[in-house]
């Protein structure tokens, strides 16, 4: 079961376009695009398009900068033991190989880092790393991508004579940690211009502050780039601002510079071209994430921080082999979960999943939540047991804040946390019932019925004619891709099938081979478009998609990848 789409044309003011148009002389079409995305003038395009690193804030704009680098350079100062802790998703490993790798080479005192096992001691600060740093003297405690929201356990720290330093992105709660310093740019009072770097994007930025209080090149934190842009792809944050300056950089630097840890993952899983946000995402991503899925995530640290050849290729294979692993778990754990829902009208008529298993692997419930929203696009959370716990994960529809859902269900939660999208939770497995029928209250109560059927948003209206090379190549200067700038979605109207070109390929996907009225003729690809294959053979129809080249043979030309048709409509408007 596949949901029907609604088409949503972005709205765009038509003065600032024609006012884009005669400045840059470019398509009218790329003139939308940029006027979607808030590009106003000559200006802010030349920023977009040809963004500098000289455009990064400065560090210390940051609210709690300054004290954690006075406790930083103290530390090494005095020689006291400092530990680097993060999370266990490629984010927070990222995070901990970036700080934990400038320091190295500037401290020859007494060094190490933290990972929490998935599985033993769960998400973000556990009380075991706590003791572990005091029985072993640490006295200084930096934690990457967690530690906002653990204000008790960072107290507990503190009694110990530990000082905690919190680089976080998470939103924080009304009673933040009593740590040291904190470094979030979401917290209240700090005026950072830029609120939504990853968690590694902060980390970053106190590697930044560190070489410019010690009077260390620029270079010496752009050295981490490429790690800082694997993190920002794999945590799905927008990439407009800050973060679009070091995707930029960062992605340059894989290409072309890249540490050996990213150039043996890209080797290692078969990528032979230049690689895009996207390679980040699905395949060097979930590589680093299979790690702490499956394992332990410390394998992923030890990768990025490795410097010798051939081990960093031995754990990149352990790093493949747990891949694989999760892949199979994944794919049966969904079939499994598909199974539960299917043939239940009760099940189906709700406007949210939530499923329990005690057997499913902690690893993938988050996977298996995403997978689910493409069959039944609805809220969606997997739970599993671990540790006598009912724990889980959330996934959301766009448009729907999950968090604050989950959160009006906090009194049958023992622990909770994450974002508008994505959520983890921890409960009781006696009040799994319970929190589903009062998680089912909440949405059905809360959520727009548009909500729940998927939407695709449309950048311009086109017609095939438009689709050449110059056109394309501007459109590729877009990247990177990725939220609140994603890949251009394109629409053409009274589309019909070529000649009866259009075929169905392997049951599922779709061949198309179109055109429009004047003779322009395209061709393309639709994955699981299958069913809609009576719809193009009955007369016109109007067409979504984007915009890719395809290369055969040593021979490369334009081609479209569609992602919705339906009948064609006369009106103007998309939706």
């Amino acid at each position: 079961m596949r949901p029907d789409k609604r088409w949503t044309l972005k709205p765009a003011d038509d003065n600032i376009t024609e006012a884009l148009y005669e400045a840059l002389k470019v398509h009218p079409a790329i003139c939308r695009l940029l006027t979607v995305r808030g590009i106003t003038g000559f200006d802010t395009a030349k920023d977009f398009f040809r963004p500098e690193l000289k455009q990064l804030h400065d560090p210390f704009l940051m609210k709690g900068m300054d004290r954690a680098v006075q406790r930083i350079t103290e530390a090494i100062e005095w020689h006291e033991r400092i530990m680097v802790y993060g999370d266990y998703d490629v984010d927070g490993t990222t995070s901990v190989a970036v700080v934990y790798s400038f320091l190295r080479k500037h401290y020859d005192g007494e060094l190490s880092y933290y990972i929490p096992h998935r599985y033993k001691e769960g998400y973000g600060v556990s009380k075991q790393g706590i003791d572990y740093a005091h029985d072993n003297g640490y006295t200084v405690l930096i934690t990457l991508d967690c530690g906002i929201k653990s204000a008790e356990l960072i107290a507990y720290a503190q009694s110990l004579g530990i000082d905690v330093i919190v680089c976080d992105h998470h939103l924080p709660d009304a009673n933040v940690p009593p740590a040291y310093a904190i470094l979030n740019p979401k917290q209240e009072g700090c005026n950072y211009p830029y609120k939504e770097l990853s968690g590694c994007g902060i980390g970053f930025k106190l590697v930044q502050a560190l070489a410019k209080q010690w009077g260390l090149p620029e270079e010496e934190a752009y050295e981490y780039l490429d790690l800082v842009a694997t993190s920002i792809a794999a945590d799905i944050v927008p990439l407009d601002g800050e973060n679009r300056i070091l995707a930029y950089y960062g992605l340059q630097k894989a290409n072309t510079d890249p540490s050996l840890s990213i150039a043996t993952l890209k080797e290692i899983s078969g990528i032979q071209k230049k690689m895009t946000i996207s390679d980040l995402v699905f395949v060097i991503g979930p590589r680093v994430n299979a790690a702490g899925r499956m394992d332990d995530a410390r394998k992923a640290v030890d990768l990025f921080i490795e410097r010798d050849p051939d081990k960093i290729m031995a754990l990149a294979a352990v790093l493949q082999s747990d891949n694989s692993d999760r892949k199979e778990v994944d794919k049966n754990t969904t079939e499994e979960a598909l199974s539960l829902i299917q043939g239940d009208d009760l099940m189906i008529a709700r406007k949210s999943t939530v499923l329990f298993k005690e057997d499913w692997h902690k690893g993938v419930v988050g996977i298996v939540a995403s997978r689910l929203i493409d069959h039944y696009y609805r809220p969606t959370i997997i739970l599993t047991q671990a540790n006598g716990k009912a724990t889980g994960s959330a996934r959301s529809v766009s448009g729907f804040n999950i968090y604050e859902a989950i959160h009006e269900c906090r009194d049958l939660l023992e622990n909770y946390g994450g974002h508008f999208y994505a959520a983890g939770m921890t409960l009781k497995p006696e009040d799994v019932a319970a929190f589903s029928s009062r998680f089912e209250e909440v949405v059905a109560r809360t959520i727009s019925p548009e909500l729940l059927i998927p939407e695709i948003e449309i950048d311009a209206e086109i017609n095939f004619a438009d689709i050449k090379q110059a056109f394309y190549n501007i459109v590729m200067q877009f990247e990177p891709f990725g939220p609140n700038n994603l890949r251009p979605v394109f629409m053409t109207r009274n589309v019909t099938d070529f000649r009866g070109m259009s075929k169905v390929v392997k049951d599922v996907h779709l061949k198309f081979m179109v055109a429009q009225v004047n003779g322009d003729v395209i061709d393309g690809i639709g994955f699981n478009l299958a069913h809609k294959y009576p719809l193009i053979t009955r007369g016109p129809f109007d067409i979504v998609y984007t915009v890719d080249e395809n290369e055969f043979n040593g021979n490369t030309r334009l081609q479209i990848k569609v992602l919705d048709v339906r009948p064609a409509k006369s009106q103007n408007a998309a939706s």
